[in-house]
């Protein structure tokens, strides 16, 4: 008696799902990077501007519940709080989300807005802040520049 088998190829591993993605589709294209200021209060770049256009669909970066999702400073903006302390913001950005609702990774919250001042063209300004600490939000991605933070509240005396 002869049988025939099919042999299939063994599944490729996908390993762990990323906690963490971009905020619009793809892989956007940084316009301009994150720029911290010497110090808290001086000016500075606090997040990246990712180029997009007006109504591009904005995802949040990472599960979360939203934190606030309405004006501020003549934009609408999108806050969504992590687990550990973070926050992830998106701007200008009509939400589509309320505060204190859950969000997963990769849902929409809202659309860029066309709103002209910040960037030449149309973009999302993506931030991310540990407690009151401004990071590079391209480092939840695995890019960035490392910054380190002090482990004390506040300035040692």
């Amino acid at each position: 008696m002869i049988t025939s088998a099919t042999l299939s190829k063994p599944s490729e591993p996908t390993g762990p799902t990323p906690l963490w993605e971009w905020p619009l589709a793809g892989r956007p294209h940084v316009l301009r990077g994150f720029a911290p200021p010497a110090q808290p209060w001086l000016a500075g770049h606090r997040g990246v501007d990712l180029a997009s256009s007006p109504g591009t669909q904005v995802r949040a970066a990472g599960a979360g519940t939203i934190g606030y999702a309405g004006p501020l400073a003549e934009r609408e903006v999108v806050t969504v709080l992590h687990p550990g302390g973070l926050r992830t913001t998106y701007l200008p950005v009509h939400p589509s989300v309320r505060p204190g609702q859950a969000v997963r990774q990769g849902e929409v919250i809202g659309v860029v807005q066309d709103l002209p001042g910040h960037c030449q063209t149309a973009c999302l300004h993506w931030g991310l802040l540990r407690d009151h600490f401004y990071l590079d939000p391209l480092l939840l991605l695995g890019h960035g520049q490392v910054r380190l933070l002090p482990i004390w509240p506040s300035t040692p005396g």
